[in-house]
């Protein structure tokens, strides 16, 4: 997974209406995008931390019941790219 490169090629595309999301884009989050959140918590990858922050910084945007409803795989893909925005540049 290149954390370089924000967009993540779900392996279960997410049904929307009619159409289909193939991929999903992660925007690195600003200070509001993470309120709520212990960054602890977010930087370990706990469930609850990702599902309430990737709503917010996913283009296109995506719902919470659409988050709930994420393939594993999914989800690790996308807390991979979420947790690479939280570490220092020195650390990459």
């Amino acid at each position: 997974m290149d954390l370089n490169q924000p967009i993540v090629v779900l392996e279960t595309p997410i049904v929307r209406g009619e159409s289909e999301i193939k991929q999903v884009e992660v925007v690195r989050p600003n200070a509001g995008s993470l309120r709520g959140v212990r960054l602890a918590e977010l930087c370990q990858s706990d469930v609850d931390a990702l599902l309430l922050v990737l709503p917010r910084i996913t283009v296109p945007a995506l719902t919470k019941p659409e988050c709930h409803a994420l393939d594993p795989v999914d989800l690790i893909a996308l807390g991979g790219k979420v947790i690479g925005f939280l570490q220092p540049k020195s650390a990459a």
